[in-house]
């Protein structure tokens, strides 16, 4: 945004039919695409929400005024993962200034649920300075389905490629157990095989679950 002037006209975004009809009729739409946009739009300074419009903040269970100056993880499901989650693709919005990912959200009243994540930065330098993100709800096309901290880490690892005895060594339990939480997440996922499970992941597998790291 860079402009504290920009910022104000956002937060006096039109939201009555007589404000509605004022910006159709001088031409001004940038206030009125902004705060009524169908997708979640939030601005960001240091991971601190500055700004957000309508649907963000109706997507996470507030108003945009509960948001505003607010740190980002209060939107995470735990602290570990919104720590993790910080330097997650600020190379590739240095080098091409976008990125997008799926992660996983926490609303108001704690339930979690799939989002898909797309950034832009105002300073490629520090990506995370200044930004603007949008945010889609995904629970209709990839339903939350919990996991536990050892399903968590056993998909970790069969998304690096390990086999199901080098997963037993480095979990430090049998063979056995291992192939009975596989037979589990099969179950659960509704799928037939491993390829299966981690395609049914879509490739969020590795980045967008909580891992091993952060289950200490």
């Amino acid at each position: 945004m860079g402009s504290l002037g920009k910022i104000v006209k956002i937060r006096s975004a039109p939201e009555t039919g007589e404000d509605i009809s004022t910006c159709f009729e001088t031409g001004d739409f940038a206030a009125l695409a902004y705060a009524h946009a169908p997708i979640g739009l939030v601005v960001t300074e240091n991971r601190v929400i500055r700004d957000c419009n309508f649907a963000f903040a109706a997507m996470f269970g507030y108003r945009p005024d509960d948001l505003r100056d607010q740190l980002f993880a209060r939107l995470y499901p735990s602290h570990a993962e919104f720590s993790n989650v910080r330097d997650r693709g600020v190379a590739q919005l240095r080098e091409t200034n976008t990125y997008w990912d799926e992660r996983i959200m926490a609303r108001r009243d704690g339930t979690l649920f799939w989002c898909r994540v797309r950034g832009h930065s105002f300073t490629p330098d520090a990506p995370l300075g200044r930004a603007v993100w949008s945010f889609a709800d995904l629970s209709q096309i990839r339903p939350y389905i919990p996991l536990t901290r050892r399903e968590r880490e056993i998909i970790s690892l069969l998304a690096d490629g390990l086999t199901s005895k080098e997963i037993a060594l480095k979990l430090d339990i049998s063979h056995r157990t291992v192939e009975v939480y596989r037979a589990k997440l099969l179950k659960k996922f509704a799928v037939n095989n491993t390829s299966g499970l981690l395609n049914c992941l879509a490739g969020v597998y590795q980045d967008h679950i909580v891992t091993r790291s952060d289950t200490k």
